[in-house]
């Protein structure tokens, strides 16, 4: 999309949140997934230019973005569906069906320049998991409860274990591999597509599948028309623009 497009697009979107935005300008809480970092941020601006409102984004793993829900004041999310699957965080919701919003499959990484393992098969990508010294992934989230899974259907759970290289953050995977602190990336593609790495490959097979991040209101927010106008931007035509720009599948 051209800048006159996004232009004329944010100035719809203007026009249409300016009764209730010039009057009631809200400052929303929004909990969102590490992976969408990249989108997010890139659009949390324009949001806020065209809407008025004001977007403090809060961008974390699964498990802590279940503990803020039950625990903090919010307005929206933006997450991994598997937070909705944990009753208690789904109970801080309002009623009704979840709005997807993006979606992204897996897969692997390599240091820029380095001899990319064959991963086409699931038995050639289980050998090439085995030849690696180390592989870079943050287990303590939803991305990586799925690799520890994939592991698992492999029979290499036991020994990967040795192998894994903690990240802190999604961010900070590619540059592990990058720096040759692992020798292996593996995570959701978009976050694996970044300066210092080239990805060997997808997921092979029935190994492959997407993890979709959806949006719902908070129950207790007092910015529910500011929630879902954000809700409604992230599914705009502008908004989908950047999704798959930064290696997503919008909705």
């Amino acid at each position: 999309m051209n800048s006159t497009s996004i232009a004329a697009s944010l100035f719809g979107l203007a026009m249409a949140l300016a009764p209730g935005a010039a009057l009631h300008a809200a400052e929303l809480k929004v909990l969102a997934g590490g992976s969408l970092t990249g989108p997010l941020n890139a659009l949390a601006p324009q949001f806020e230019r065209a809407s008025g409102h004001k977007l403090t984004i809060q961008f974390d793993s699964t498990p802590n973005l279940i503990k803020q829900a039950t625990s903090e004041p919010f307005d929206v999310a933006v997450v991994p569906v598997d937070v909705f699957k944990n009753a208690d965080a789904k109970a801080k919701f309002v009623a009704g069906p979840t709005i997807d919003i993006a979606r992204v499959g897996y897969s692997v990484a390599v240091k820029a320049g380095a001899a990319k393992p064959d991963i086409g098969t699931p038995a050639a990508f289980k050998e090439a998991l085995l030849k690696a010294p180390s592989i870079a992934f943050l287990p303590e989230s939803a991305v990586g409860a799925y690799i520890l899974k994939v592991f698992d259907r492999l029979g290499i759970a036991e020994a990967m274990k040795a192998k894994t290289k903690v990240a802190a953050t999604p961010s900070a995977i590619a540059p592990m591999v990058a720096k040759g602190e692992a020798d292996l990336g593996i995570f959701l593609t978009n976050v694996l597509t970044a300066p210092g790495v080239d990805i060997a490959g997808p997921f092979p097979g029935d190994l492959q599948q997407d993890l979709v991040f959806t949006a719902s209101i908070a129950a207790a927010s007092g910015n529910a028309a500011a929630a879902k106008a954000l809700i409604d931007y992230l599914k705009s035509p502008e908004a989908k623009a950047v999704i798959v720009a930064k290696g997503m599948t919008a909705g």
